[in-house]
């Protein structure tokens, strides 16, 4: 099976972040969580359309998903998508997608 979506260089070291966190408590949940990361992501490059917008964040040449706690940014209208970044959502996410400089 074809994978569904990219990850870009940010999104591939957003994720990996995460998951280093959470194995240094718990590896077991890191690798779960990867797991159910992918098949999400999957899920969302066959559905693209199920993200939302924030149009106060990005235009709309963006789509934002939420996955627990993290949100996870993504061009929708390419195929595969696009993922940008991956980023907890108690974060300032303004701040966030300005310091990373994504219009």
């Amino acid at each position: 099976m074809s994978r569904m979506f990219v990850l870009t260089p940010e999104a591939r070291s957003d994720l990996k972040e995460i998951l280093l966190a959470i194995a240094e408590d718990n590896p077991t949940a890191a690798e779960r969580i990867r797991e159910e990361f992918l098949e999400g992501l999957q899920s969302l490059g066959r559905s693209p359309a199920i993200g939302h917008y924030h149009d106060e964040l990005l235009g709309r040449k963006y789509r934002f998903w939420n996955f627990y706690s993290y949100v996870v940014a993504y061009t929708w209208e390419a195929k595969p998508i696009q993922i940008i970044s991956i980023v907890h959502g108690a974060r300032d996410l303004a701040a966030f997608f300005n310091e990373r400089m994504i219009q």
